[in-house]
């Protein structure tokens, strides 16, 4: 008769299977960029689709926003928003978020 191991979920696999691979740390930069996306749809709903989580600098969050209305929108929420980043799953503590508007050149 044959021992069958117990199951395991596969999300509690990955973060090992990462570190082994070497892609721990773009696992944690993908789930602090879906962390952020989740929070800003449920906390600034009118932001959700139009700004985006760059990169962790330091503890700075650096978010680029597709308009400036965005970017200060951000940054009014941004207390809020550091607040329930730190202490979702997947987020971190930052003490600072930088907005930066993305320009786009014209249409041709």
């Amino acid at each position: 008769m044959s021992r069958r191991r117990p199951m395991e979920r596969i999300g509690d696999l990955i973060p090992d299977a990462a570190r082994r691979l070497g892609l721990d740390e773009e696992l944690r930069r993908a789930r602090a960029i879906t962390t952020w996306s989740a929070l800003v749809a449920e906390r600034v709903p009118a932001a959700a689709g139009a700004c985006r989580l760059i990169r962790v600098d330091g503890f700075a969050l650096v978010v680029d926003a597709d308009a400036p209305i965005v970017a200060q929108e951000i940054r009014l929420r941004a207390p809020e928003l550091l607040e329930a980043f730190g202490a979702a799953p997947g987020g971190l503590r930052a003490t600072e978020i930088r907005v930066r508007v993305r320009h786009e050149g014209p249409a041709v």
